[in-house]
């Protein structure tokens, strides 16, 4: 069961099962819907959330038609209520995908390493600064996984008003302050800090991993667990490029206020 739960097919079944559920059912059963572009820290937003509201958080497994918290990668916004959209700077996701898809984890990622590594064909894997700007054109130009773009989703899901918006980089900077104002504003009820401190903790990188932050282990799927870690690998044409495909995002998001970072 746990070689087929790591399958493409499983996880396309997967995905679409969530997809009917998270658009069709939402609105008679009240999940807690957690939306982000693929790397964003969801999936630990995700289970510090289940702890605290005490709700299920299935993982690997078909969506439960009861109250849970589901977790996915949606474009689409049409009939779909509790949405927490998580948010993270593209070029951290981008080396993050980088890592993901040309490396293999712990995550049964094998099959897409593979597709990915036909496709690019780079002489040096480890070489990602020389890599990188063939990388952007790759995950700009022809998006597979998810088939649209961080911009898409910048622009679909922005000024998006019936959720809660929560920025990956502030959830590390004050968690306890930012799991705090997250349940309050799913739910309008104060939840006691000891135990919110306490549920960070058993969920920080660190116990998680085993490692401290930004020790950084290449096939894990908790591979780093910072913000910022584009800077060492980004070179002057991997910043152009970028800014070429997706500047404008990052000054909607407010991670620049204009083009002068390249």
């Amino acid at each position: 069961m746990a070689s087929f739960t790591r399958s493409p097919y499983w996880h396309k079944f997967n995905g679409l099962s969530r997809y009917f559920v998270a658009h069709i059912l939402s609105s008679f059963i009240p999940y807690i819907i957690l939306n982000e572009y693929p790397r964003s820290g969801g999936s630990w937003i995700c289970t510090m959330l289940s702890e605290c509201l005490m709700i299920p958080f299935p993982r690997n497994r078909l969506p439960m038609l009861n109250r849970c918290i589901l977790h996915g990668h949606k474009l689409h916004s049409w009939n779909l209520d509790n949405v927490i959209i998580i948010w993270r700077d593209g070029r951290d996701i981008l080396i993050s995908q980088y890592y993901h898809y040309l490396f293999e984890n712990d995550r049964g990622n094998s099959l897409l390493v593979k597709n990915t590594r036909s496709d690019l064909n780079f002489k040096d894997y480890n070489d990602i600064q020389s890599n990188l700007e063939q990388f952007i054109d790759y995950m700009y130009k022809q998006p597979r996984h998810p088939k649209f773009t961080w911009r898409d989703f910048v622009f679909k899901w922005a000024e998006f008003d019936k959720g809660v918006h929560v920025k990956y980089e502030d959830m590390l900077q004050d968690p306890i302050y930012e799991l705090d104002k997250l349940l309050y504003t799913l739910t309008g009820k104060m939840y006691d800090k000891t135990m919110i401190a306490e549920v960070i903790k058993n969920h920080s990188f660190e116990n998680i991993t085993g490692r401290k932050k930004g020790d950084e282990v290449v096939n894990s799927f908790a591979r780093k667990g910072v913000s910022g870690d584009w800077k060492k690998y980004f070179d002057n044409k991997a910043r152009i490029k970028f800014n070429e495909y997706a500047g404008d995002a990052l000054i909607k998001l407010g991670y620049e206020k204009n083009d002068s970072w390249t």
